[in-house]
């Protein structure tokens, strides 16, 4: 994630990226989606819902504009260099032969990039090489909007961790200090209820924390790569254990077994619903690992179109089952928790461990992941032309600065909720909406004086007109303002 051309990666149709983009996006926040439908209502989720996620489509049809801009841009510079050399060469050699007459000397021929373009067999905008949103905001932001940038991505990368680092630990807390027997449907505990003997459940939560740390901490002071077999294994876990709840909660419901009576409308949960549902939607800090490898990406608009109408009915489909087969105020944070110790939807000891268990499983493999491309993004906001970081602050202050913020909100607070609802509110506002509605808007202006007016960028938006940068920027502006009002407000009235 931080700054520069890496490599593309190896290609795969626009099938196999359809699957690859649905398995980014849906990932821990859709598991923390049932609980915030519930307290919202389902009339305002359904709507809001739907309207988030057409802004996050419209935000990704930006940041693929300008990988395609950005394309544009570095193949013209490659072009001016290449070109550059050989007039230098061409005047060499004039130089050295002292017999060539002025005449050999003409003025340097120049092109137009439009006839440079219809002169070769590729397209300008083909999106070839692999640009990540740290190098296109160096292309295309001043000083201050890239080390802005990296901060917004950096807090975002933060908050993903203390997710990651809060969910481990409660999925083994509650099946470790759950009553798993089939009367247990009903109860909810308390952090100071007792786990083993004197031993409360925050203490063993804690106690989960740390050994979290430990075994999955030290990854942060190396390189961690995901690989393809690890992928597989984790994707195909995460499509039983989703398909699981969905079926059973809806035999659940078809019985007229269930228990959820949701309200239409309830205005309080609104502003955690917003963190939560722009959470769900994040990709666009990935979409440069993901579009590149598509083998044929002329019909990338439409893939990621169908995408995004897929992963909305997901969400609505996984969300409005859990709401109505489950109380309200029994929705766990974490809504593979509810099958643990509820014989009602599910009677099967394995599985319901299965699906406890299986937030572990999935998080445990990205966490050093996110950790480690955290690490580089520090190392890249503070780099500096021609310079290097001593050992000890390559290799221990950085993966430290990286790992212990997060665990320390980790230990003091478990609220998944409000964690996953925070972040998506601050930085998921930033990486979703602010900073690709800036790229494509500078990506524009960069480019218009070299293409030209006439150029045509083959991945542009639908949503060219001006007019919607400024209403994604407005939006931003105004849900920023909404949420940092309630919270305000709600801390008042406590």
């Amino acid at each position: 994630m931080a700054g520069g051309i890496t490599d593309t990666g190896e290609p795969y149709s626009p099938f196999v990226g359809l699957v690859y983009m649905f398995n980014l996006i849906v990932g821990t926040g859709a598991l923390t989606m049932p609980k915030a439908f519930a307290q919202a209502g389902w009339v305002v989720s359904l709507a809001l819902i739907t309207f988030l996620g057409f802004m996050s489509y419209m935000t990704t049809t930006f940041v693929i504009e300008a990988m395609a801009a950005a394309n544009a841009q570095l193949r013209w510079k490659r072009r001016e260099q290449e070109e550059q050399v050989e007039n230098s060469d061409s005047t060499s050699e004039y130089s050295d032969d002292d017999e060539v007459t002025c005449r050999g000397r003409s003025e340097p021929e120049t092109r137009p990039i439009l006839s440079v373009q219809r002169s070769g067999q590729a397209d300008h905008f083909d999106i070839m090489e692999r640009v990540e949103m740290g190098q296109m905001a160096s292309m295309f932001f001043n000083k201050v909007g890239v080390n802005m940038f990296y901060i917004c991505i950096i807090v975002y990368l933060y908050g993903d961790l203390a997710i990651y680092a809060a969910a481990v630990p409660i999925s083994l807390m509650e099946v470790a200090c759950g009553n798993h027997s089939c009367s247990a449907g009903s109860v909810k505990y308390n952090d100071t209820d007792p786990c083993w003997g004197s031993v409360t459940r925050k203490d063993a939560y804690r106690v989960f924390l740390s050994v979290f740390t430990v075994l999955l901490g030290p990854f942060t002071f190396f390189n961690a790569q995901k690989t393809k077999y690890l992928q597989i294994l984790t994707s195909l876990m995460r499509w039983i254990a989703f398909t699981m709840m969905i079926i059973l909660a809806v035999i659940r419901i078809g019985k007229d077994h269930g228990a959820g009576h949701p309200p239409v409308a309830s205005l309080s949960g609104v502003p955690n619903l917003f963190g939560v549902c722009v959470y769900s939607f994040m990709c666009q800090h990935s979409l440069p690992s993901l579009v590149t490898p598509i083998s044929n990406k002329k019909r990338v608009g439409s893939l990621v179109l169908f995408d995004y109408i897929l992963i909305l009915g997901f969400y609505v489909l996984l969300s409005f089952t859990a709401i109505f087969c489950f109380d309200s105020s029994l929705l766990y944070d974490m809504y593979t928790l509810n099958f643990t110790d509820n014989c009602d939807v599910l009677d099967i000891p394995v599985l319901r461990y299965f699906l406890g268990l299986f937030p572990v499983f999935t998080i445990s493999t990205n966490f050093p992941i996110i950790a480690v491309t955290l690490r580089n993004n520090w190392k890249t906001l503070f780099h500096r032309d021609g310079g290097t970081y001593p050992w000890v602050v390559d290799r221990v202050v950085f993966p430290l600065i990286t790992l212990v913020p997060p665990i320390v909100v980790a230990f003091c607070t478990h609220n998944l909720e409000s964690l996953v609802g925070i972040t998506g509110s601050y930085a998921g506002t930033g990486i979703q909406y602010i900073v690709p509605a800036f790229l494509v808007f500078y990506a524009r202006r960069h480019l218009e004086p070299v293409m030209g007016r006439d150029a045509i960028n083959k991945h542009r938006s639908p949503f060219r007109h001006s007019f919607w940068v400024w209403f994604v920027l407005l939006w931003a502006t105004f849900s920023l303002m909404f949420v940092t009002a309630n919270i305000i407000l709600t801390d008042t009235k406590k």
